[in-house]
């Protein structure tokens, strides 16, 4: 655990900021509609339905002024043992300099108690959550936009099969997934499932590498894609930008560069903005790419890692 990391600190239940006294209430206490509106503040994408998403997986809080506005979110889901993933963080822009966001977060940090968090920072969050003890580990780049064309690739491995995953595939993919996240997240991947067009590479009987896609914000995001090596990465992502060509699509990813990189962005989807993985302590970190374990190439998205 980090040294600073602030866990078990007193959390005033109201907070006065100018003339507004903010209260925490549980997120799923206010309406869809309400938490689109916040997000929709921020020039966030997300839709009511993603938003619902994220509340049947996840935790969390919102600040309400007096008069039940919604000025602020935030949200933690839990991921196996003592280890959770941290985002939402939203406060409304005419709270955005007064404390209301490290408010949210101590909250949050005094009622998740979980060992091991994980989160993906923005610009302004970052020095905040530095002060509460998160470390930064890597950048991670938001690739999104038209699917102009796509890149031609090579040839898929003799003996390797690529195919369209199954329900019944679940327990594979959550197995090569284990190592590449840092915990297990067996419900969380049965939930994308329900909601995902998913691909698997194959070698005989041994997963390789997958990938998923499903609807959210403008258009479709890739996400999660877990892979051995970035051939393999490309692999089970091609797919998905040849159903999208013409369209929308997003992929979050920690590579800037490199062969994995260059097919994302000669698909059309180009580095939109980038925000900074923290984390609580080293053992929160995701797998090495160093020790031949799988490797996440693509986030499930920015709150869920």
């Amino acid at each position: 655990m980090a040294a600073g990391l602030r866990m078990d600190t007193k959390v005033p239940e109201k907070l006065h900021v100018d003339a507004f006294e903010l209260r925490f209430a549980d997120i799923s206490e206010v309406s869809l509609s309400q938490l689109q509106a916040l997000s929709m503040s921020v020039g966030w994408p997300h839709r009511s339905q993603d938003w619902q998403h994220l509340r049947d997986v996840g935790r969390g809080f919102v600040a309400l002024d007096e008069i039940g506005r919604v000025s602020g979110s935030t949200m933690w889901f839990p991921h196996g043992e003592n280890f959770a993933t941290f985002g939402m963080l939203i406060t409304a822009p005419r709270l955005q300099t007064n404390g209301t966001a490290e408010w949210l977060v101590t909250r949050m940090l005094a009622e998740c108690h979980q060992e091991r968090l994980r989160l993906n920072a923005t610009r302004a969050a970052r020095r905040m959550c530095a002060t509460l003890g998160f470390m930064p580990q890597q950048t991670v780049f938001q690739c999104q936009g038209e699917v102009l064309s796509v890149p031609k690739i090579d040839s898929i491995k003799p003996g390797l099969q690529l195919r369209r995953l199954e329900r019944g595939d679940l327990d594979v993919v959550a197995a090569l997934d284990e190592p590449a996240f840092g915990a297990p997240r067996h419900q969380h991947l049965q939930r994308l499932f329900e909601s995902s067009i998913c691909y698997g590479l194959y070698d005989g009987e041994k997963l390789m590498a997958y990938s998923m896609r499903r609807r959210f914000g403008r258009g479709h995001v890739v996400g999660p894609v877990v892979a051995y090596c970035e051939e393999d990465a490309i692999s089970v992502v091609h797919p998905h930008v040849v159903a999208h060509v013409g369209s929308f699509l997003r992929l979050d990813t920690h590579f800037g560069t490199g062969p994995f990189a260059g097919f994302v962005q000669q698909s059309g989807m180009s580095v939109f903005d980038t925000v900074t993985t923290m984390v609580s302590s080293e053992r929160a970190a995701y797998g090495s790419p160093n020790t031949g374990s799988p490797i996440v190439f693509a986030l499930a998205s920015q709150s869920f890692g």
